[in-house]
């Protein structure tokens, strides 16, 4: 009997510990009252330069190059992971635009429920502004949460979203898409008109690709895209992002 009140006791204070770790009390109240799940099972999940090895990754969350301005927590290696379903999707969106002369260029793909923590911790310090001038110029910081540019869970953490633009073979240059990854305002949407004719035409390049191998786009972001079929829509994943949590 005490042996099974000492193992019933461990579960509880792991899950306990384990809560805590991913975010505060508050916000796990807020996941459990929506019915959202955690999970750290990376099973399901593969390496996306196996699936896709021309693919070009510069993983900004593990730079300092990202309107934080540092590197995010949860980000351990500069690689990115996806759920077989999407990448093998995106191997056929490769495929696809490489008749046309371009690979993709991967700058966000997984993230981990740690890393939308620190995003939300970020929002509310009014004071750290440093990457304001390249990410936010004409938006205050006090509206990022109320304009959904901060959310408190992201479609990228159930494991099936990608961020990505084009990258052209023959010039060697990433494509001109009128605007940066990550840019907070309406020269993001990709149906914004104020860019050139061509620039826009590269984005309906990107947008009409993914949207051939079952990739949803998101009105706000020309680079944000999501498997419309995902495999875990109600799940949010916390495991790193690292080789070691697919090479078990």
């Amino acid at each position: 009997m005490k042996n099974k009140l000492f193992k019933t006791s461990m579960i509880v204070l792991s899950a306990l510990c384990f809560l805590r770790n991913i975010n505060s009390k508050d916000s796990i109240a807020a996941a459990e009252k929506n019915n959202i799940k955690f999970s750290n099972d990376s099973s399901d999940f593969v390496l996306l330069s196996d699936i896709v090895p021309d693919a070009i990754l510069e993983i900004r969350y593990y730079s300092t190059y990202n309107f934080v301005g540092e590197r995010i927590d949860g980000y351990d290696e500069p690689t990115a992971l996806l759920t077989k379903e999407a990448a093998t999707s995106l191997k056929k969106v490769s495929d696809e635009l490489a008749e046309k002369g371009y690979c993709l260029k991967i700058y966000d793909a997984y993230r981990p429920q740690k890393a939308v923590y620190h995003f939300e911790k970020w929002a509310k310090d009014m004071n750290d502004t440093k990457m304001k001038d390249y990410f936010y110029p004409n938006l205050e910081k006090s509206v990022l949460f109320e304009q959904g540019y901060i959310l408190n869970h992201s479609g990228h953490s159930r494991g099936s979203t990608v961020d990505l633009t084009l990258f052209d073979m023959k010039t060697g240059k990433e494509v001109d898409m009128g605007g940066t990854f990550d840019y907070f305002g309406e020269e993001s949407h990709p149906d914004y008109k104020n860019i050139t004719a061509e620039q826009y035409e590269n984005r309906m390049i990107l947008r009409q690709a993914m949207m051939n191998h079952g990739f949803e786009p998101l009105a706000e972001e020309w680079w944000h895209f999501t498997l419309k079929n995902e495999p875990y829509p109600d799940t949010y994943f916390t495991f790193p992002v690292s080789e070691n949590s697919i090479h078990k």
